[in-house]
């Protein structure tokens, strides 16, 4: 597989050599170009992500092996379900994703940063507005308690990042994210890097070259409605 360089402008330095994704591991692709809306989604449709700490340029990413969920196989824990039947908390979409992607940016422990600068919560709410980039909210007693963010392309939801302030409450968001694109009949939930979080939610790694083929097959699919339901 070939990937184009045009997605990233005009400048030739964004990509060195197409073929770098498939020599480098960890596929750090390129440095460098900006986050308007049609790069960003130019650059997922090619399985590549914007990922980088402030004042670095913007790195940008496809990693081998790739980290996903499968929306059909995802089987909440025992306590999650039975917490999720209790209706402790309330789960809604898009009702406030600046809150969201702001409380995502918060450092987590043990951290001095985050990468979740400024330039990505606007790239992001800018991607919002366009309808390509949806919230999860958790709220108990009218409060924000937990939720994530990402992007949805076809038939692909492409996971960006949760935060909880209550136990499970990130758990309870994604949990409903999942019934719902089920519902809709979604190929795979992209979740870009492995991590113990995630792998408690089912995540698995799977080839670069899987990831891309399903990839390539998912964000064809026509994605009707699935939002305006949620």
């Amino acid at each position: 597989m070939t990937l184009s360089i045009q997605w990233l402008g005009d400048d030739p330095r964004i990509f060195p050599h197409h073929d770098l994704a498939f020599t480098e591991p960890n596929g750090l692709l390129a440095a460098g170009g900006d986050l308007c809306a049609k790069r960003i989604l130019n650059a997922y449709s090619l399985g590549i992500f914007p990922w980088y700490s402030k004042g670095e340029p913007i790195l940008w990413w496809s990693p081998n092996p790739r980290c996903i969920i499968y929306p059909r196989d995802f089987k909440p824990s025992k306590s999650l379900a039975k917490l999720i039947r209790k209706n402790t908390y309330t789960v809604t979409f898009d009702q406030c994703f600046e809150q969201v992607i702001e409380n995502c940016s918060l450092p987590r422990r043990q951290q001095v940063d985050t990468w979740i600068s400024s330039e990505i919560k606007q790239a992001y709410m800018d991607l919002h507005e366009q309808g390509y980039a949806h919230s999860v909210e958790c709220w108990s007693e009218n409060k924000l308690i937990g939720g994530l963010y990402g992007l949805s392309i076809g038939k692909v939801f492409f996971g960006e990042s949760m935060f909880s302030f209550k136990s499970n409450a990130s758990k309870v968001a994604f949990a409903t994210l999942v019934n719902h694109i089920n519902c809709h009949n979604f190929d795979l939930i992209d979740c870009q890097v492995h991590n113990e979080h995630l792998e408690s939610l089912g995540a698995i790694e799977i080839p670069r070259s899987e990831f891309l083929n399903k990839l390539n097959e998912g964000i064809l699919k026509p994605d009707l409605n699935t939002w305006k339901t949620a």
